[in-house]
């Protein structure tokens, strides 16, 4: 059974690939050590992390903010590949300059990590707003973990080769392992780039209302944000999926940006993590289709009530790990969960929401999810600073993940469904 049904898929799908280069090789994996080791040498380990948080912080509430109005503006205009586009590029750009940040300047880098974190999550909200128009409903869960296992394939063999360059730096004509790694960050940008194409030739936009004049289109989006939040009491089965959300992504995201700093902060080599990554990448592509299938056999909300359950183990072990052979097993465990609840939650929110603005939704849907960054990484920075334990910090992500799994079990489809309906035939006769 070929894995994509029409080039609209695979152009689709692409992009996880492109934009995987950034979260990989510059999110997880040489940022967080080159920002302890390189730019901020000499600095206390619980302070980088702190910095490292703020980072990730800073750039969440810009994106946070900017998002449903964005969203909105996307929706009336017919403009979502457009905002797609400027935020791929201005990510793609951001990534390129760290390669030019000297040792010392944490400041510099910390502003434009957040500058390429911007761009990262500014064009995932027009992206994810592409795929209801392009998968049936029963098809919709396994094209949104199709995606994601593109990106941890695409993502890892980009990090893998840029790894390789790091531990051989003498192969590729380069000075030292510092050179390879500022060497990468203009890898991701051109992978990031070139890789963004696909979408751009093969995707139509989305035409599910009549076009705003480009002009007018600020005013109008603004409108219907307007009108959404007058109907809020329309809508409360998707925010309480948001509530529920923003609550576990935030333990997920967390994992994901400061993984890599924990383990250097709990004493484990930068070869192991980079390593421990790699396994998390490659892992993550066939079990993000493994639960993309499982979605369409158990229903979505159940696979991820699994995933925030496996999530909820890798917590409690990681705060008593000692061994190097357990950070392997971790990234084994991750790998299998990461991918899935990222596409299985994006899928069973497509459901809940009216396709003509699911720009506009989908722009709360990572507001939510950048307000999540914003306090994930604080919590892990201000617990450590306080406790001056690592793993004291790790460890209050567990709360993260029960109390999203509760909110959770309250979320009803099928009414989530029919609110969708309401509110589309609502704006029908205004």
């Amino acid at each position: 059974m070929p894995l994509f049904k029409s080039k609209q898929e695979f152009g689709w799908s692409m992009y996880d690939w492109a934009n995987s280069a950034f979260a990989t090789t510059v999110m997880a994996g040489f940022f967080p050590i080159f920002f302890k080791e390189y730019w901020s040498a000499g600095v206390e380990v619980t302070a980088s992390t702190a910095m490292l948080g703020f980072a990730n912080s800073l750039s969440g509430i810009f994106v946070a903010v900017l998002a449903p109005i964005l969203g909105a503006i996307a929706d009336s205009g017919n403009h979502k590949k457009k905002f797609l586009i400027f935020f791929a590029y201005l990510g793609a750009l951001a990534a390129g300059s760290l390669f030019l940040v000297a040792e010392g300047q944490w400041l510099l880098a910390v502003l434009i990590y957040a500058w390429g974190a911007v761009g990262f999550s500014g064009a995932n909200i027009f992206y994810d707003a592409l795929l209801p128009a392009l998968a049936s409903e029963n098809r919709i869960d396994l094209l949104s973990a199709i995606g994601y296992a593109m990106g941890y394939l695409g993502g890892g063999l980009l990090f893998a080769f840029n790894v390789w360059m790091t531990l051989q730096p003498a192969t590729f004509g380069l000075a030292d392992a510092g050179e390879a790694v500022r060497i990468s960050f203009l890898s991701v940008a051109i992978w990031w780039g070139v890789f963004t194409l696909p979408v751009i030739l093969f995707v139509p936009e989305p035409r599910l209302r009549a076009a705003v004049k480009t002009k007018n289109a600020m005013r109008a989006g603004w409108q219907q944000l307007q009108r959404t939040f007058k109907k809020i009491r329309h809508l409360r089965t998707i925010f309480l999926f948001l509530m529920a959300y923003w609550l576990y992504i935030d333990g997920v995201d967390t994992i994901v940006r400061m993984a890599v700093d924990y383990g250097l902060s709990i004493g484990f080599k930068r070869d192991d993590l980079i390593l421990a990554l790699l396994i998390t990448q490659f892992v993550g592509f066939p079990s993000a289709i493994f639960f993309g299938r499982m979605g369409e056999k158990i229903g979505a909300r159940r696979a991820i009530f699994i995933a925030i359950g496996v999530y909820m183990l890798v917590v409690v072990w990681a705060v008593q790990m000692t061994e190097r052979y357990e950070f392997y097993a971790l990234a084994v465990t991750i790998g299998f969960v990461q991918g899935g609840i990222q596409a299985l939650s994006r899928s069973f929110y497509s459901r809940l929401i009216p396709h003509d603005q699911a720009a506009e939704f989908y722009g709360f849907y990572n507001l939510l999810g950048k307000f999540a960054v914003i306090f994930g990484p604080i919590l892990i920075g201000l617990t450590g600073l306080i406790s001056r334990s690592s793993r004291v910090g790790i460890a209050s992500l567990a709360i993260l993940f029960l109390a999203g799994g509760i909110l959770l079990y309250f979320v009803d489809e099928q009414k989530g469904r029919e609110e969708a309906q309401y509110l589309k035939l609502n704006a029908r006769t205004e």
